[in-house]
């Protein structure tokens, strides 16, 4: 028998194998991941009828192979088979020993990503449907449509069998910097030619598409959706793999470890190189890391990360990054270590910049990035925090000498070395920087906070107060700069929505509270595309100009709520109603409503055009559907209208066989 793979087999490459039964071939010294047959009970070779199980070794490249038969001069093709990564298979490097993890993060087809930020930690359901119709041709033609692969097919095909290759490659060939990249990334807010990413919901819907339509960019994701599809293709490949949201991520563009932001006298963000994202979503993956360490030490969870940000070793892709490496500051190590390290340690600096153009430093925060570091739990649909095992906690001492330890084998290093490791040169005693940072700006004895009334949801006025109390003991002038902007996920502003300048005493031993009103009116249109409102404010002493204080408070609006009602009882091939209801909360109409309805196992996805909303109206829409697999099934529904953009709710179906 023969079992090959690609278009140029070889068994020195571990692509072609040949063996029989009884195995009378001995494979060469130089053959590679060599398959095995046995004769089972109940074979007659006496009348040509034989059982045979076939066996492809853990270290066979994964996917299509003819597997052939030749008996005497008499050759005959038995089947196409597909093979995969086993994480059931102790030999392989993906080998998940704990059974309940299998089952969550190999075949599992429901997921939960979380969005808003570390103080609006927002759920959102993910249908990752990873074995629904012709996911593993999909899956496998993401691979061959790689430019590793045109440039050496029989290289490439062979390296299908190291899972490290292999995650390299989809986060590559998630986004569309490769030139049949399943997506486009799109962060503008103008989303015409395609979908806004926050209308997604599964992930066959996109590979779907991309795959009938011979392989073009399907318009367009952000990181979540970037993660979330990464995720299906390789829990279809059999790598355990997992969606992580990172709050307050650093993007450290130069990999100083430092990001800088800087203000206006009137309190706005200005646009900067560095950002601190309000969240980023990448994945974890499941394998061992001999390539870098014989004891296992790496071995485990591994950051793989699909958005494009920075290229590494020529292209964009990122990881895999072992978390136990990004723990412990190992920033020397492949692949990418120092820059997923910064987005969960870098610190943050806030400078104000002068109307002669000199720059002050207002605050220097250690603690601010990294925060709630989330995926869905084992077995439920609850959130569980990966923070302590990205870093030590905040403050200690521990964190601190880790931080150095990272910052200082950077600045040691001659800039780029080898299989992405550093990206480039730092400057010389960074680390001597670090370690004496003094802020320019007094020690603060002003005590800022934003308190909200009640969590803000969209069509409502949003109410802040922001409350200043100070140790002093005489009575402080104050000049208050009150900024409120929209904000795009990633930390860059989308518009400035209202300015306020105030004079405010200060009494000593008092709080002073000054509301703060944000009218739906005034910030309506920024918020179509976009959830997120900064407020941020800087503080002047006018009987001491040089004091000056900054705060911030990211929100995060709460989308109105919709419904759902099941009222029958889910069976295969059995029709179900479903009804989803919802009332206009404005005083506008709602023009081109649409809810779209999927959910794997569930029904094929479907968007229903609605009547337009009058304000105070309620919606009240029902539709069947007819329920294909047996088991624990989530029906997702997305609520879509010119003022509110892909409202999302979901609910749990059991379907019984």
């Amino acid at each position: 028998m023969t079992a090959e793979t690609g278009n140029y087999p070889s068994e020195t490459r571990g692509t072609m194998s040949r063996f029989g039964v009884p195995n009378k071939i001995p494979a060469s010294a130089s053959s590679k991941a060599v398959w095995k047959a046995e004769l089972k009970k109940g074979s007659s070779p006496e009348t040509g009828s034989l059982t045979l199980t076939i066996k492809p070794p853990a270290d066979a490249p994964i996917g299509e192979y003819k597997l052939s038969a030749k008996h005497k001069e008499e050759k005959q093709v038995l089947a196409n088979l597909s093979v995969l990564f086993n994480p059931w298979c102790s030999d392989d490097w993906v080998f998940q020993p704990v059974d309940a993890q299998r089952q969550e993060y190999v075949m599992n087809e429901h997921g939960v990503i979380y969005r808003g930020n570390n103080s609006q930690i927002s759920p959102c359901q993910w249908d990752f449907a990873q074995f629904e119709e012709n996911m593993v041709k999909i899956c496998l033609k993401i691979l061959d449509l790689s430019v590793k692969y045109k440039r050496d097919p029989a290289g490439d095909v062979s390296a299908r069998c190291n899972p490290i290759y292999v995650g390299r490659i989809i986060t590559n060939m998630i986004h569309n910097e490769s030139t049949f990249g399943v997506l486009e990334g799109n962060w503008s807010g103008n989303y015409r030619g395609g979908m806004n990413p926050a209308y997604w919901s599964n992930s066959y819907t996109i590979l779907k598409q991309w795959y009938d339509t011979y392989y073009k960019t399907v318009k367009y994701g952000q990181c979540w959706v970037f993660a979330s599809v990464m995720c299906s293709v390789m829990r279809l490949l059999g790598i355990p793999c997992r969606v992580v949201t990172n709050f307050e991520s650093a993007h450290d563009t130069d990999s100083s470890l430092t990001i800088d932001t800087y203000f206006t006298d009137c309190g706005r963000a200005k646009p900067s190189g560095d950002s601190v994202w309000n969240f980023h979503v990448w994945v974890e993956a499941w394998m061992r890391r001999p390539d870098i360490a014989n004891n296992g030490k790496y071995d485990g969870w591994q950051v793989l990360d699909p958005t494009p940000q920075e290229k590494s070793e020529g292209m964009f892709c990122c990881g895999p990054a072992p978390v136990a490496a990004i723990l412990n500051g190992d920033t020397r190590l492949k692949y990418d270590v120092p820059f997923v390290f910064a987005e969960v340690n870098a610190d943050c600096v806030s400078w104000l910049i002068k109307e002669d153009g000199s720059k002050m430093k207002l605050l220097s925060d250690t603690k601010k990035v990294g925060q709630c570091i989330s995926t869905k739990a084992i077995g439920s649909n609850k959130r569980m925090d990966l923070t302590d095992a990205y870093k030590y906690r905040e403050g200690s001492e521990k964190e601190r000498a880790v931080f150095v330890y990272a910052l200082s084998s950077l600045t040691n290093g001659a800039g780029e070395e080898e299989n992405g490791h550093m990206r480039s040169t730092r400057r010389m005693g960074a680390v001597d920087d670090m370690k004496n940072d003094k802020p320019s700006a007094p020690p603060p004895q002003l005590h800022i906070q934003f308190e909200e009334d009640s969590r803000p949801v969209i069509g409502e006025d949003v109410k802040l107060k922001l409350v200043l109390s100070s140790d002093s003991t005489v009575t402080r002038l104050l000049s208050v700069n009150i900024s409120v902007q929209a904000m795009r996920y990633t930390g860059h502003p989308a518009g400035n929505i209202q300015t306020e300048v105030t004079e405010q005493k200060l009494l000593p031993g008092e709080d002073l509270s000054i509301p703060i009103l944000v009218p739906f009116l005034t910030y309506q249109k920024y918020m179509v595309q976009c959830r997120n409102m900064t407020f941020s404010t800087i503080i002047t002493d006018l009987q001491n100009k040089e004091n000056r204080y900054l705060a911030e408070r990211h929100i995060n609006l709460m989308d109105p709520p919709i419904s759902i009602n099941v009222t029958d009882e889910g069976r295969v091939n059995q029709p179900m109603t479903v009804e989803m209801v919802f009332m206009n909360p404005v005083e506008d109409t709602l023009r081109n409503c649409t809810l779209t309805v999927s959910g794997s196992g569930l029904t094929e996805e479907t968007t229903i055009k609605l009547q337009d909303l009058q304000q105070g109206r309620r919606l009240r829409v029902q539709f069947t559907i007819v329920p294909y697999r047996s088991g624990e099934r989530t029906l997702l529904l997305d609520f879509d209208c010119s003022l509110f953009r892909d409202i999302k709710k979901s609910c749990s179906i059991c379907v019984q066989a």
